[in-house]
């Protein structure tokens, strides 16, 4: 029986998954979900558990989703051949290894498209291939250091705050994924593969924005500013009756659309106020004026009264809250998935089922649909080597040669 693939778009291609941890798995979760053949190729089980917690763990399902999984040891002679014999047939190879380490094994840009002269390789880092800092270790929180990121998160006075997501790592995973496939549309023209790289330095600046934009062309260096935001005013957290709600309602004309739905008409004509330099200059004020009405309601009832009112405006929900609101279920992005059930595989890359084929699992859908070509959770993520003999057979071994590779340990 074929391998089920999330959506059509993406079937013709074949990605290499050499990556683990998180920017890399999401970059190949990406290609994944679009329906190519993604191929995470592990080595064989080891008493170390991945990063991000056990398999089993809802981080590892949510990342490794949609793929397939084949154990090959790189280190030694035959699982290296056995690798190499795949990428000429693979269109990507997705990486994440500090650039000495890929050299080392002779997995490396240079060393593969001498096999495969049309391979994609994708390479994310800590940092870069090259500079200074090429061969120091990356992680999401470094990074959002690095990137500004967290000089300008946070209360002001506190000190600097870590974003509660991951987002150089998230971020570095979807702009490797968009590098791949602009590399590919490119190959359509040249048939050329090449190799696109990026960071969890450079994606965590990129994100930066506006702020980065503010400081290039304007000199201006941003600092935190809470719950506010920096240039649009008022635009921030608001305490209500019973909680607190955001608010968004820059521009004069939404500045008056608020006043009226707050019944505090007054405040127009409050010179402070009156016109958005003014309103910026004296910020805390007008959030305690604002909060002075807003005490007469319910968070509940001021969503409904400045929506109807046109001021961009919404709770502030826990993430249960958010799995529970009508809209988030409308646009389907808790999205379950039946287990494979199968596990079959032979030697040490087994990877047994163990009861996962049992129910659903409820796992993160993507946010972008597509008309004709939809994307779907199609099958749970892998045990370790699921695949391997399955795989190898797909790309021209034969029943012997796998079996000497598992006899090698190889696999």
């Amino acid at each position: 029986m074929p391998f089920p693939r999330a959506s059509k778009a993406l079937t013709r291609f074949t990605v290499l998954d050499l990556t683990r941890v998180r920017a890399g798995p999401t970059c190949a979760r990406q290609l994944a979900d679009w329906g190519a053949n993604v191929i995470k190729i592990e080595a064989p089980p080891g008493p170390e558990e991945p990063m991000g917690g056990p398999r089993e763990g809802s981080d590892f399902q949510n990342l490794h989703r949609n793929k397939r999984s084949v154990t090959l040891n790189l280190k030694a002679p035959e699982g290296l051949a056995a690798f190499k014999r795949m990428v000429k047939k693979a269109d990507v190879v997705v990486e994440n290894f500090r650039p000495g380490v890929k050299k080392r094994l002779g997995i490396d840009y240079k060393a593969l498209a001498r096999i495969n002269p049309r391979l994609v390789y994708a390479s994310i880092s800590g940092f870069g291939q090259d500079g200074p800092y090429a061969d120091r270790p990356g992680f999401d929180q470094i990074a959002q250091g690095m990137g500004g990121l967290m000089s300008i998160t946070g209360l002001p006075g506190n000190g600097p705050v870590r974003v509660g997501i991951p987002v150089a790592d998230l971020s570095a995973g979807l702009f490797a994924a968009l590098g791949i496939l602009v590399a590919l549309l490119e190959r359509e023209k040249s048939g050329k593969g090449q190799q696109i790289a990026t960071s969890l330095l450079q994606a965590q600046i990129f994100m930066l924005d506006f702020q980065a934009a503010r400081f290039l062309v304007e000199g201006e260096v941003a600092q935190q500013a809470g719950n506010n935001h920096p240039t649009n005013i008022p635009t921030g957290v608001f305490k209500t009756r019973d909680g607190y709600i955001n608010i968004a309602a820059s521009g004069q004309r939404m500045w008056e659309r608020l006043c009226r739905a707050l019944d505090a008409e007054p405040l127009l004509h409050k010179p402070e106020y009156r016109t958005a330099a003014a309103r910026s200059d004296n910020r805390d004020a007008l959030t305690a004026d604002m909060e002075s009405h807003l005490k007469n309601r319910s968070s509940a009832e001021w969503v409904d009264r400045l929506n109807q009112a046109g001021v961009p405006c919404g709770p502030i929900y826990s993430i249960a809250e958010v799995f529970a609101d009508p809209q988030v279920r409308h646009l389907g992005m808790a999205q379950s998935v039946s287990g494979n059930g199968k596990g079959k595989g032979k030697g040490k890359g087994k990877g047994k089922g163990k009861g996962k084929g049992k129910g659903k699992l409820r796992l993160v859908g993507q946010p972008v649909s597509l008309s004709r070509t939809p994307s779907r959770l199609a099958v749970r993520p892998p045990e370790a080597g699921e695949h391997t003999d399955a795989v190898l057979k797909e790309f021209g071994f034969s029943a012997r040669e796998i079996a000497a590779l598992h006899k090698a340990g190889a696999v």
